[in-house]
Parts: C-alpha cells; sequence; structure tokens
C-alpha cells in the first residue's frame, strides 16, 4: 500500500495569548513512530495564516522533491502568528487598528517559543534538538524567523528569511507593534546581528526579488554584510520577482532545498 502525505490542521488553546490558535502541519509520505524527523517552522506574513500551507501548494512542493529523492523527508509546522511580527508587544493580548489594518499584540514570541516547539515535539516524532529543527518565514514571519535565529542560537541550525520585512528605519505605520525606537532596536534583527551570541553551526539564508515593493532586498543586503563579517555560514540572493505570492511559489523549491537537502 502506498503511504501519502498529509496536512493535519489543529487547533491549541495558548496560555500565553488566552485564546484558540490554528497551526497546520504537513506530515511527509512515510511519516512514522519508528523515526525521527527534521521539523521545520514556517511563519506567514502579516495578511496570512496558517492556511500559507494551501496558498503556497507547499504539500506539491515537498512529495515532489521527496519522491524525487532531493530532499530528505520532514514535517512542515505553519503556525498561526497573526499581524503580530512575532514579538513579545504587550502583557495583555489585544487588536490595535493602525494605518487600516488590524495589529495583534501579545505574548507571540513566548506563545512560539514555549507553546509551539514543545507541543509539536511532544505530539509529533520530531528531532527535538536543534540539528533537526528550522526556522524560516516570509515577510513579517521572515523578520520573525531571522529574530528567533538569533535570539535562540541554539535552537535553530538554519534559518530562512524569504522576502523578510527587513527595515532600515522605523516607519511610523509600526509604531504599534514596538512603542518606541528602543523596543525597535531590540528586536530589530538587523541590530540584533551585530552584538549577539552567534551559533557559527547555523545555516542562513536571505532573499527578496529584484522589484520588491518594499525594497527588503536592501535589508537582506545589509544583514547578509553583518552576519558574514561575524563569520556565518550565509547566502543572500536576489530573484526575479515583486513582493507578493508568485514571487514565493516560484522559489518555493529552493526554499526547501536549503533547510533538508540531502547531502551529497
Amino acid at each position: 500500500m502506498k503511504c501519502e502525505s498529509k496536512i493535519e490542521q489543529l487547533l491549541l488553546f495558548s496560555e500565553e495569548l488566552k485564546k484558540e490558535m490554528g497551526v497546520n502541519i504537513y506530515l511527509p509520505p512515510d511519516y512514522s513512530r519508528i523515526r525521527r524527523f527534521p521539523v521545520l517552522y514556517l511563519l506567514h506574513g502579516r495578511s496570512g495564516n496558517e492556511n500559507m500551507i494551501h496558498f503556497l501548494a507547499i504539500k506539491d512542493a515537498a512529495d515532489k522533491l521527496i519522491s524525487s529523492e532531493i530532499i530528505n523527508s520532514l514535517i512542515i509546522v505553519c503556525p498561526r502568528m497573526e499581524n503580530s511580527r512575532g514579538l513579545n508587544s504587550s502583557i495583555v493580548t489585544d487588536e490595535i487598528k493602525s494605518g487600516g489594518q488590524i495589529i495583534n499584540v501579545g505574548q507571540y514570541e513566548e506563545y512560539f517559543i514555549k507553546e509551539i516547539i514543545p507541543y509539536i515535539d511532544c505530539r509529533y516524532s520530531t528531532i527535538d534538538n536543534a540539528s533537526g529543527r528550522y526556522i524560516g518565514g516570509i515577510s513579517a514571519g521572515g523578520y520573525a524567523a531571522l529574530n528567533y535565529g538569533l535570539k535562540y542560537p541554539y535552537l535553530f541550525s538554519r534559518i530562512g528569511g524569504h522576502m523578510p520585512a527587513l527595515e532600515l528605519k522605523l516607519d511610523q505605520d509600526d509604531i504599534p507593534y514596538f512603542g518606541n525606537i528602543f523596543f525597535w532596536k531590540k528586536n530589530n534583527p538587523l541590530e540584533v546581528a551585530k552584538e549577539c551570541k552567534l551559533n557559527l553551526i547555523q545555516r542562513w539564508y536571505l532573499d527578496a526579488g529584484d522589484k520588491d515593493e518594499g525594497h527588503f532586498y536592501e535589508g537582506c543586503d545589509r544583514l547578509y554584510q553583518i552576519l558574514k563579517k561575524r563569520g556565518a555560514n550565509v547566502q543572500n540572493h536576489i530573484f526575479t520577482g515583486h513582493h507578493d505570492l508568485a514571487y514565493l511559489k516560484s522559489n518555493l523549491e529552493k526554499y526547501l532545498i536549503f533547510y533538508s537537502a540531502k547531502e551529497s
């Protein structure tokens, strides 16, 4: 009987956020309890949610690369992060209207680090250490993934920022996330990377489109230069495209190969 991959949809009550949060999990065709699998946590952008796993057709891409023996089988976890940038921005979970959008504040970093990761390691057959734990994200999710990779160097071995929202200055519309310039700097990967303790075993992947409307290729280049100077194993790419879903779909296989390529 041929085994097939699947996507599980779960609801997790977060004690940190005091509400129910959705999580979608891709399980590879050969998933079983008798072996352990690496896990990629993939974080969505500010207007997305855990259903990014469907919008990007992650199942199809992963199935293709696994069946072709290009990548190792892996679990892919897409947790709901809301429009939060993954920050511990407030003790109280709340929604703030700003510039025509809803910004979510609360203990989102605690939720991800202390609830999502332990939950997945407990429920699934994972490699529950950095050697088999990867984190990546798109746009605002890329910002969060890079932030976590820098803040928790011994939790993740591969970190990716895909068209990550790396801004060179604090934009007025982003003040509700941060409150002030000091909190922004404390949580800005471009600042954190200068002085944080680096795990030089980690591998980093940055990319953005050459027509990215947020000019996030500039932030990628800045972070690349900082990490490279500090001896990190980092690569930076500018691909053809805009800051949109089409760009991500066209490069998704490259991302999965970075995280889980079979070693030659």
